[in-house]
């Protein structure tokens, strides 16, 4: 039977097809393939040197590079992250070599690579993310310091010691013994690199890491074997050993495989977390990347290699070396196995001070002077410093470590210390005093509470303002006990609670943490919900406050001091002008709240309100024309906004009629109440005649009396579209004429046009919409 593509009659078709399969394999091989080619060159000397201190054989390393690049590569969720041996596993990796032995050890790397295969088929790997981002940083510095440190003795011609502290006592030796060719060969890739950004953007094309380690390797050249160069003995194929099962001590075999399976693993999604941030392209998928990893574990255990993780100094290489997709750690798999099988004597080229150059650069960028400047800024200066130096003088995971559990401790008494004050009100012979809690109140703010507490006069007349959003028992029973004390002593106490969490829900069951979107902290919230018939704050000249303002009074003593220190910046500049963008006409009820179901403030809407948010009926109101003509001539508003609401008074009177409004203002005739609802009559025929927004409202499971405020709404819009003055800016799009309507019950609003009714509310729940 013929192929496919033998029957084809369009054989230019079938060839298309194949086109987006070899784009995608040849995708960023630009970039992709001379970052290979740097980090390449990194991981030889890096693999063999972790293995020599492993005690394993020296191709192990190799053999685990080539893995890593290779089977992590394809298979791991990191694409920029290059994984092969690593340092931090080397004191590991020796204690199990020295107990149980090279081939035991391999099966051990194999049981650690199953574990992390089920970690990350049982998805822990996002628990990464909650890694705080000053700790990456300071890792990321420490890991930086720990490189330039080994390497400066590299390039000097000496050998690094294994510890930072060792490398840095033993400098001042280095210098005196300083070997010249191989810092200057050092020396050259440094100021290659440190240059190359300066070069034209053709030039720069090139990865400059590969340009200096290629002209400093060429530059050696004459020098023979005056410099020292990568060196190792045997053959790849050599190294290849299956591994042995354990012959007893399973305890022990068990704690060494969970022991690198979560230290492996660990290393490996720090390693992704901080590589995620030193470039924009794809994030990691932790999961995978567990996944991926030990796959990785379980091949190079099989093959007689190192354990396999993420390695920071390999990924960084890749991201300063311009690696766009995983095609460059797959790469640099192939060309440490194909460079190890046929090309071994080109890698012995390369002198260790070129490389120890290339790395020193590396660990100089890992340091940024920006993460230090932003610690120090947010307060975290000492969770950064503590984890550098312990990544630096101890190791990565204890550095880490240490850094996460500062970093939560601060959070900690950062998120439950409660600010916690008291202060005298009024002359001193009133003796009254205000206490204010704010934040969040917990047995640890106890101390405070109780100095404070104290402080207070035996007799004072006090209020407590208890602003919190989590409170719990221990609390509770500190500020009872100081009331009952207070009052017997002659004191009166009154509490406010205008936060999320309250004294009742602390004994009344498990404390809970408040939304942090109070009504009530916010100011939103009806006088009765947060007052509670307190004392008022303030009294005329006889000391007397009429009670019909005693809210009006408690509120302004409210707004100052819990508001208008807030609002002070943004109204300074509005002191000698105003400038908004709409004129907001809306109904006089005491129910709607222009700024607030606009998410506006001061300066932004010039409003007119009036009973019915009404026009005018032949022509416009006076109020509202010389409203609508100072907020366009003077003002120069975009916007002209005409808002209802539901239960509307004066929509409820239109339809009573006549008798309803003389009822209600106890006179004959025409009374004050039915003039003023002449400019809402022409609203009312229109909804009698069945208007397009009646239908609607209807439709939607509106009553009789919001059906005709929303059409009340649509015909004041159809009045101001009519108007002389604002013709010609509507039609072109010089200023805008909306409708809105307030709906009280649900507190949604609907946008209302001349010829029907549309919700604003993105995803509306569907008891929401259909009113009873």
């Amino acid at each position: 039977m013929p192929s496919p593509a033998a029957t084809d009659p369009n054989p230019i078709h079938s060839g298309r097809s194949r086109i987006p399969v070899l784009a995608r394999l040849t995708s960023g091989l630009r970039w992709d393939l001379p970052a290979s080619l740097v980090v390449f060159l990194v991981a030889v000397p890096l693999s063999l040197g972790i293995a020599a201190a492993s005690g394993a054989p020296v191709m192990a390393g190799l053999i685990a590079a080539a893995v890593g690049g290779v089977v992590a590569g394809s298979l791991g969720g990191a694409p920029l992250q290059v994984s092969g041996p690593a340092a931090g596993l080397t004191v590991i990796v020796a204690g199990l070599i020295e107990q149980f032995g090279w081939p035991v050890t391999c099966a051990i790397t194999v049981a650690a690579g199953v574990l992390q295969v089920l970690l990350g088929m049982a998805k822990v790997g996002r628990v990464a993310l909650a890694i705080a981002p000053v700790v990456v940083h300071a890792m990321l510095a420490g890991i930086g310091i720990i490189i330039v440190l080994q390497q400066l003795h590299v390039m000097l011609g000496s050998e690094a010691g294994e510890a930072a502290l060792h490398n840095i006592l033993a400098l001042p030796d280095s210098l005196a013994a300083v070997d010249p060719q191989a810092a200057f060969l050092g020396a050259v890739v440094i100021a290659l690199l440190v240059g190359w950004k300066h070069m034209p953007a053709a030039v720069r094309r090139v990865p400059g890491p590969l340009v200096a380690v290629v002209a400093a390797t060429l530059l050696s050249l004459p020098f023979n074997s005056d410099v020292d160069r990568i060196t190792f003995d045997g053959s790849l194929l050599d190294a290849l050993s299956l591994p042995h099962l354990p012959q007893g001590e399973w305890t022990a075999i068990a704690v060494g495989v969970v022991t690198i399976a979560l230290v492996a693993s660990v290393e490996s999604l720090l390693s992704a977390v901080a590589v995620d941030k030193m470039h924009h392209g794809e994030r990691t998928d932790f999961n995978r990347e567990l996944l991926g990893q030990g796959a990785a574990n379980v091949t190079s255990g099989m093959l007689g290699g190192l354990p396999v993780t993420g390695v920071i100094v390999r990924s960084a290489t890749n991201v300063e070396a311009g690696g766009r997709t995983r095609k460059s750690a797959i790469l640099h798999g192939i060309w440490v196995l194909v460079f190890s099988l046929l090309l071994a004597g080109v890698i012995q080229l390369v002198p260790e001070s070129v490389l120890a150059g290339l790395l020193i650069m590396i660990g100089i960028r890992l340091v940024k002077v920006a993460d230090f400047q932003t610690a120090r800024v947010t307060g975290d200066l000492a969770v950064y410093a503590a984890t550098l130096l312990t990544v630096v003088f101890v190791n990565l995971l204890a550095g880490v470590l240490i850094g996460l559990a500062l970093a939560v401790l601060l959070v900690v008494w950062r998120v439950v210390r409660a600010s916690i004050h008291a202060e005298p009100l009024g002359a001193a012979a009133e003796n009254r005093w205000r206490v204010v809690i704010d934040g969040s109140c917990t047995f640890l703010s106890l101390p405070r509470l109780s100095k404070v507490l104290a402080a207070v006069p035996p007799a004072a007349h006090v209020t407590v303002e208890l602003d919190v959003d989590y409170l719990d028992h221990p609390v509770h029973d500190t500020l009872e006990a100081w009331r009952i004390r207070h009052v017997n002593n002659g004191g009166s106490v009154e509490i406010e609670e205008t936060g999320t969490a309250t004294l009742h829900a602390a004994v009344a069951g498990t404390p809970a943490r408040g939304s942090s979107r109070s009504a009530l902290r916010g100011g939103f919230a009806p006088w009765r919900s947060w007052q509670r018939g307190s004392a008022p704050l303030a009294a005329d000249a006889s000391g007397h406050v009429p009670a019909p303002v005693r809210s009006v009074l408690n509120g302004v003593d409210s707004y100052h001091r819990r508001h208008a220190h807030l609002l002070r910046p943004h109204v300074e500049e509005l002191s000698t002008f105003q400038d908004p963008d709409t004129l907001f006409i809306t109904c006089a009820d005491s129910r709607l709240v222009p700024n607030l179901i606009t998410s506006s403030g001061p300066g932004d809407l010039f409003t007119v309100r009036n009973v019915g948010n009404v026009v005018g009926s032949d022509r416009l109101e006076p109020s509202v024309e010389a409203s609508l003509k100072f907020a366009l001539d003077e003002l120069s508003v975009t916007s002209v906004v005409v808002c209802g609401h539901s239960g509307c008074g004066a929509m409820t009177a239109l339809l009573a009629g006549p008798a309803a409004a003389q009822s209600q203002e106890g006179g004959d005739g025409r009374c004050p109440v039915e003039s003023w609802l002449d400019h809402g009559r022409p609203s009312l025929a229109s909804f009698q005649a069945g208007h397009p927004v009646q239908v609607a409202a209807e439709q939607a499971g509106y009553g009789a009396v919001d059906q005709l405020a929303m059409v009340n709404v649509a015909v004041q819009l159809e009045r101001l579209q009519r108007h002389a003055s604002l013709q010609d800016a509507v039609r072109s799009g010089d200023v805008h004429v909306t409708g809105l309507f307030y709906d009280i019950a649900t507190a949604r609003v609907l946008r209302i046009t001349p010829t029907g009714i549309s919700h604003l509310d993105p995803l509306p729940r569907a008891e929401e919409l259909s009113p009873a």
